[in-house]
């Protein structure tokens, strides 16, 4: 492996190390060479990084360690330009953290790709900041000290998703000879890093990426976790070290992993570039401003620290191409973050971030640094504002001299065993057992005594002699948890909680985008804190507080757009043509604050924000005209129509004379009436949308009718969806100009073979008239004789189910078949039949069985003693017509009556001015004997009534 210039040059501060490494290199190997490259490869990358002008400062993210040192550091040296390793479109958020309570995150977001995949939509960066981390210090440094600048030299966040297209690129899989679609192995890697649903950037990720090296130093450290290892073996001896000794190890350590890292070219691609982009902003930045390096500091992760690319350093190669942004619009902002969000995107375990904290509070108290701390955080107090800047006193280790050599006494010291500190494990140990018996365990002194003295056994059994918290953990789930969790946690997470728990933090009022202020502003009347986390109730009287309807409006519209839980209404609704007078709702804006963030990089209200999604969903190539017409619904409801709901309503229009299918025949009923009933009874007349809508809905659905009934993707609901529309809208397409023919034209092209089908053709022809009650009940009868369609029957009272949408008036028709069914069908038929009928009739008709139940309970008798007697209705044989032939003076009993009292009928004919006389009675009329004899005219017009009717 050839060796840098450093190590080939004149005599350095490592040439002793470098003695010792070759010795130990061929007493260890086979022969001189075969470690001596690795060993002497990363003595050089430290030596390069250590003799380099401008200072560089590795961390590791989230490492107290790290923070301590470079408070430290920051002190001591009191740098004019910190240069950061950070996304350089971020700079303006980093003002904004003294509105918030760590930790947040810094995040760019976009939500149309221009320029990447589609499907890689909503593109998202984050960068969590904790106050236990050296980028927060060096930040806090940089913005509280006047002269100070700070310059963010990492690559955009528009770069993080085009070097993310690199590894599609056919050179990786050629570098690699291997086949040019094979997909990277780092894409594992990235999905790991994710920050909720965002790319999360690593700053300062230290973490070997050697399977093999990881599990060697998990089982030879005799820890269960990286984190752990870490915590153990470089956070505790470099807490208290000196600058040169940190900055060596952790030099040191990252050329490890570095060069033990394996060969995977598309990442290792992506590492290099972003060394060389950020000394090239380095290197640019120090030439437009004339910048001495030595009063510069260069901070970022160990892994780049130890960077071998031409471009390394003040004098390092020029001509790195960086590459224009692309057309996306970016926008930026900051998100309230935690410590489990971190842990998932740097793959740390549970809890470990939480020790970290209070690893870092240790630290302080110990080495008695003083931290810098942003003014007007929440964690800030008097104290946090910086001392005046003092002249900074010379720094022999960044003229480029040579270095002393701490390594070579850090590499041959032996751990250093902390005394064991009773007091604060005994406080440890009472404290688990007070938080076990508060969930539910039943623990007790003796617990916290068993747990104080196995935390000492596995310390010892470990090599060191103070327990860490991983193994007071380890001794408080061994001895109070046991066998079962009686409660929410197990005594792992109760350990978690007590060294600091999942700490959230909170972006405050200021730092918030405009449309999320406009919403706390609307909602200030309900008197809530809507910042602080967890659930609160709101309770709105607009009858007695008119004032309160703004705020009922934007808590309709939360819940519309944002996350589920957001905002939960308990009592009130709104719904077209009605607005609930009282409400109550549960908030949880504290909770969701990221997502009304980002909702503020919408636009700046919220109304924008609806018109906008409203529109985008419209107009989406893969709209349906359902879709749209909920949106139309939703514009109405929220928005007040006008303009905009007719605007949808054309497209809607447009899209259903688009559609060559019924699949959302059921939506676009139901929403299409609803909307038909609020203009009715809400405007004068209806939009000329609708009255298009329901015209071009009419010949659209008659033409789809007969593919529909073949269709085998289509479901009997969307059919029956279908002539709902149909039938329901008929009179109304009537009258702006359709002709019924169409409707009757359809049907007679329909000739359904699917029993569900038929019976929907049967309903719908039953409605026209084209077929009679009696002759519906005769098929239906004719279906139940016949025992080869017997087993077919729920089929057809499926179908008959799904006809009450179109034909609502043949629901006692439907209890008059299901009840010839169980009436006349036997046992052994019924029964393996009844389940098929049970699961069908909830499966395909469980929103029209109430209509069904209700018409069942009209019919059939309340009473249980009446059902013995009761005959249903269309059983019940009419009374048959007598007529009775009478003779003699009995057969005109009436008209007797009348001769026999003249004188009443000669006052009303007086009175009515008639001067007849009295005739004699002779026969009886015969006039209903022409009936008898030429009955075709009665029967005509009485199948012309029943059809009508």
């Amino acid at each position: 492996m050839p060796r840098t210039a450093a190590g080939q040059g004149g005599k350095t501060g490592f040439d002793a190390l470098r003695g010792q490494l070759k010795d130990a290199a061929a007493a260890f190997a086979d022969g001189p060479d075969a470690l001596e490259g690795l060993l002497l490869g990363l003595v050089d990358d430290v030596d390069r990084a250590v003799r380099e002008p401008l200072e560089i400062f590795p961390v590791c993210h989230h490492s107290p360690a790290s923070a301590t040192a470079m408070a430290r550091r920051l002190r001591e040296k009191q740098p004019k330009v910190v240069y950061l390793e950070l996304c350089e479109d971020m700079a303006p958020l980093l003002t904004e953290l003294r509105n918030c309570r760590l930790p947040v995150a810094l995040q760019a977001f976009a939500s149309d790709a221009e320029g990447f995949p589609a499907a890689w939509a909503p593109l998202s960066v984050v960068a969590p900041i904790t106050e236990a981390s050296a980028e927060y210090q060096a930040i806090a440094y940089a913005l509280e000290t006047p002269g100070v600048e700070l310059v963010l030299v990492d690559r955009s966040s528009d770069h993080v998703f085009q070097w993310q297209t690199r590894g599609e690129d056919a050179r990786d899989g050629n570098d690699r000879g291997e086949d040019p679609g094979t997909p990277s192995p780092a894409a594992a890697d990235e999905e790991a890093a994710l920050h909720g649903d965002a790319v999360g950037v690593e700053i300062g990720d230290l973490r070997p990426r050697f399977a093999e090296l990881e599990e060697h130093l998990l089982r030879h450290g005799r820890v269960r976790h990286w984190s752990e290892w870490w915590h153990q073996y470089v956070e505790l001896p470099l807490g208290d070290s000196d600058h040169d000794t940190y900055r060596q190890v952790m030099l040191l350590i990252g050329s490890l992993f570095r060069r033990l890292a394996p060969d995977d070219v598309r990442r290792t691609r992506v590492d290099e570039d972003r060394e060389r982009y950020m000394w090239t902003r380095m290197r640019e930045h120090l030439a437009a401003t004339g910048t001495d390096p030595a009063d510069c500091l260069y901070v970022c992760g160990a892994f780049h620290a130890a960077s071998r690319v031409a471009e390394f350093g003040v004098a390092g190669a020029d001509g790195f191409e960086i590459s224009p942004p692309s057309g996306t619009a970016w926008s930026y902002g900051l998100i309230p973050s935690s410590h489990t969000a971190i842990e998932a995107q740097f793959g740390l375990a549970a809890g470990s971030v939480s020790i970290a904290a209070t690893q870092w509070a240790k630290n302080l108290r110990r080495t008695r640094v003083k931290p810098f701390r942003l003014a007007g955080q929440a964690q800030a107090g008097k104290s946090a504002r910086t001392a005046v800047r003092a002249p900074a006193p010379a720094e022999p280790s960044a003229t480029g001299a040579a270095a002393p050599d701490r390594l070579s006494g850090f590499l041959r010291r032996p751990p250093v065993l902390d005394d064991l500190d009773e007091t604060e494990l005994l406080g440890w140990s009472v404290e688990i057992v007070r938080a076990a018996r508060r969930n539910g365990y039943l623990a007790s002194t003796a617990d916290a005594i068993a747990v104080f003295e196995t935390s000492i056994l596995l310390a010892g059994m470990r090599d060191r002699a103070r327990p860490t918290p991983y193994d007071f953990q380890d001794a408080a789930v061994t001895c109070i948890e046991k066998d079962a969790v009686p409660g929410r946690r197990d005594v792992r997470r109760l350990v978690e909680i007590m060294m600091g728990g999942d700490r959230n933090g909170r972006v405050g009022y200021d730092a918030l985008p405009p449309l999320a202020r406009d919403v706390h502003d609307r909602l200030a009347p309900l008197g809530l804190d809507l910042q602080q986390r967890g659930v609160r109730r709101a309770l709105l009287d607009m009858a007695s507080h008119p004032e309160l309807e703004r705020s009922s409006d934007v808590l309709w519209m939360l819940r519309r757009l944002m996350p589920e839980g957001t905002a939960r209404p308990i009592m009130g609704e709104r719904r077209l043509g009605e607005r609930s007078r009282q409400e109550s709702w549960d908030l949880a804006l504290g909770t969701h604050q990221r997502a009304l963030i980002e909702l503020g990089y919408e636009g700046v209200s919220i109304e924008q924000v609806l018109e906008q999604r409203l529109r985008r969903a419209a107009y989406d190539p893969r709209a349906t005209a359902a879709t749209v017409l909920g949106a139309v619904e939703d514009a109405t409801l929220h928005l007040r129509g006008g303009r905009l709901a007719a605007e949808l309503g054309t497209r809607a229009l447009e899209v259903l004379t688009t559609e060559r299918g019924i699949d959302g025949a059921p939506q676009v009923l139901r929403r299409i009436r609803r909307l038909l009933a609020y203009y009715r009874t809400s405007e004068p007349v209806l939009p000329p949308w609708i009255e298009s809508f329901v015209k071009a809905g009419y010949a659209h659905y008659c033409t789809l009718l007969p593919t529909a009934f073949h269709d085998e993707d289509a479901s009997s609901r969307q059919v029956a969806a279908t002539l709902g529309f149909l039938f329901s809208m008929e009179g109304l397409a009537l009258s702006l100009g359709c002709d019924r023919t169409q409707l009757e034209l359809a049907l007679a092209q329909s000739h359904p073979e699917e029993p569900s089908r038929v019976a929907l053709l049967w309903a719908a022809r039953t409605h026209l008239g084209q077929l009679s009650r009696e002759e519906l009940r005769e098929r239906c009868d004719g279906l139940l004789g016949n025992p080869l369609v017997v087993p077919a029957y729920p089929r057809y009272l499926s179908g008959f189910l799904h006809a009450l949408e179109p034909v609502p008036h043949l629901a006692d028709f439907v209890v008059e078949a299901v009840s010839n069914a169980f009436a006349r069908l036997p046992d052994r038929v019924l029964l393996p039949w009844l389940p098929t009928l049970i699961t069908t009739l909830r499966a395909e008709g469980a929103e029209l069985a109430p209509l069904l139940i209700r018409e069942a309970g009209r019919i059939f008798p309340g009473r249980l003693d009446a059902l013995d007697t009761f005959v249903p209705p269309w059983r019940e044989q009419p009374a048959p017509v007598t007529t009775v032939r009478r003779t003699g003076t009995g057969a005109r009993r009436g008209a007797a009556l009348l001769a026999a009292h003249p004188a009443a009928c000669d006052a009303v004919a007086a009175l009515l001015g008639c001067d007849g006389g009295w005739e004699t009675a002779g026969p009886a009329p015969a006039g209903a004997a022409l009936l008898a004899r030429h009955p075709e005219p009665a029967e005509a017009l009485e199948a012309l009534l029943t059809r009508r009717g």
